[in-house]
């Protein structure tokens, strides 16, 4: 027993992620901060054509000139162009709400990468990110075009549907009080994947949220959470999840 204690006692721990990570947390999140500066670089042809941008973790409200109301999510660029003879509008990036005005004219049009919208008297919510689309419609009706093939799709109140590389996905049902919830400013989840929440956290937050304990990727969370507050949000789900939490700047790691 005394001989396989210290043959146990010889053999080297392999070192968890978060001791590998330690060493080196100073260049991280110099690192973190230099590629957060670089991607704002790298974007700069969108940031050009785009008349309103919001930082990451920033809203903003707009009204255009037809009356029609815009809510700016998080990373985003927009622009827009109301004349008597068009009604056009972009996202560029990221995600809006449109509350938009009743018109016996032209429509209001609007293009997020592979899909076209085109709308009267309605709300609804357009997202684009990582080269998809996603439309969700809380009033009314929007009639959609997919830019690739020019296939067709209307959704009514209550419904959302992805666009992608592919075309149109099926239409799915909307939860408005938690696919929505950003609008009022919260973010809910219910029973979604830690993973899944640390990725939509990582939209509000101005650095880094890394996690190195492949445990706590599955763990079911359940919550109704500020948006605004990305930080405290990370830190309650440490101190749920019994995770140790490790702050510097523009870097946090869960562990």
């Amino acid at each position: 027993p005394v001989h396989s204690a210290a043959v146990a006692l010889a053999v080297p721990r392999k070192p968890s992620a978060w001791r590998r990570i330690k060493p080196h947390w100073k260049p991280l999140a110099t690192a973190a901060v230099l590629l957060i500066g670089l991607f704002s670089f790298s974007n700069l042809p969108v940031r050009l054509q785009a008349d309103h941008l919001t930082v990451v973790g920033e809203r903003q409200r707009l009204q255009l000139d037809d009356g029609s109301k815009v809510l700016l999510n998080t990373n985003s660029a927009f622009s827009s162009s109301i004349k008597d003879h068009q009604r056009v509008a972009r996202l560029f990036q990221g995600e809006a709400f449109f509350e938009v005005a009743p018109s016996r004219g032209l429509p209001l049009e609007i293009d997020a990468g592979p899909v076209r919208a085109s709308v009267r008297d309605t709300d609804f919510a357009v997202r684009y990110l990582n080269g998809e689309a996603q439309v969700q419609v809380q009033r009314g009706d929007v009639d959609l075009s997919n830019t690739f093939d020019d296939a067709r799709v209307r959704l009514s109140a209550g419904e959302s549907i992805r666009i992608g590389p592919k075309g149109f996905g099926q239409p799915a049902k909307l939860d408005a009080s938690k696919d929505l919830a950003w609008v009022q400013g919260r973010l809910v989840f219910e029973n979604c994947p830690m993973s899944e929440v640390l990725a939509e956290l990582r939209r509000y937050y101005p650095g880094w949220i890394v996690n190195t304990n492949d445990k706590l990727a599955s763990v079911a969370v359940t919550g109704n959470y500020r948006l605004d507050q990305p930080l405290d949000v990370v830190r309650s789900l440490a101190h749920i999840t019994s995770a140790k939490l490790s702050e510097y700047p523009a870097l946090v790691i869960l562990n």
